[in-house]
């Protein structure tokens, strides 16, 4: 007889079990392999395996609406935002679950002459020791929609530990009625599979990240194949600034984002 939920995190390996092992792409035991094969074709036309930054990145740097600092790519996949971040001089630190994918991205690092530091491994439990916070940017482009619904509590609490006061968080991400699936998320654990990532509307983004100030909310521009940006319309980008703290006062981590530690994380 096992009896063996007791934390948060208990609950949520146990709600992780409870998909199909080949839907697994946000954990270090299923994800890592599944990317691997999928970064392991260089020349397969995949729309971000481009060298580009995003378009939203790149607007959100020109208008001035993030200014440099320290910054962390989530699920960094071949590193393109993150090459992008260090040529303007921000600190980068830059994650992914596959090895053969921070391969790539240390290759492109070394030819550009770009300074990142690269990590293979789950962003869950790395922030905190290798992934250092806080930053005054957490970019994710592709990242979250591949999160089951309850692994969002632990994408939350990461935001909690390592955003800096008055730092922005931004992501890209499927968009309902273009790309992704409609499905609510109770229909997700029923069925054992993600049908390869989660859509999401502009309400639904605003109230997970409700903690958050928005910004700017909008799909991604469509970015021809000419263009020196990364750009597809089946994409919601979203720019949220985390607010600063009273004086005097530490903020703490809301009612519903439970403190344990975390594990698991997948990407672009």
């Amino acid at each position: 007889m096992d009896r063996d939920i007791r934390t948060v995190e208990d609950a949520l390996r146990l709600l992780d079990g409870l998909f199909a092992p080949e839907a697994d792409r946000w954990t270090a035991a299923g994800g890592s392999s599944w990317w691997d094969g999928f970064y392991a074709d260089r020349s397969r036309p995949v729309p971000f395996f481009v060298e580009k930054p995003d378009e939203n990145l790149v607007s959100y740097l020109d208008r001035g609406l993030v200014t440099g600092g320290r910054a962390l790519d989530l699920g960094c996949g071949p590193g393109r935002n993150a090459l992008h971040l260090a040529s303007l001089g921000f600190e980068v630190d830059a994650v992914d679950l596959s090895p053969t994918a921070i391969a790539w991205a240390e290759d492109r690092a070394r030819a550009s002459g770009a300074d990142v530091r690269f990590h293979r491994g789950d962003a869950f439990d790395l922030v905190g020791t290798e992934l250092n916070g806080p930053y005054d940017l957490i970019y994710d482009s592709g990242c979250f929609h591949h999160l089951p619904p309850h692994r969002r509590i632990s994408y939350l609490d990461v935001l909690d530990r390592a955003l800096a006061p008055g730092g922005h968080f931004a992501l890209a991400c499927f968009a309902a009625g273009a790309m992704g699936s409609e499905l609510p998320d109770g229909d997700f654990y029923r069925q054992s599979r993600l049908h390869g990532g989660l859509a999401y509307t502009p309400e639904a983004l605003r109230w997970i990240f409700s903690d958050l100030e928005e910004v700017e909310l909008r799909r991604m521009r469509d970015e021809p194949p000419e263009s020196p940006r990364f750009g597809e319309a089946f994409l919601w980008t979203a720019l949220f600034r985390r607010d600063h703290p009273p004086a005097g006062t530490d903020r703490a981590p809301s009612d519903h984002r439970p403190g344990p530690e975390p594990s698991h994380v997948a990407h672009d």
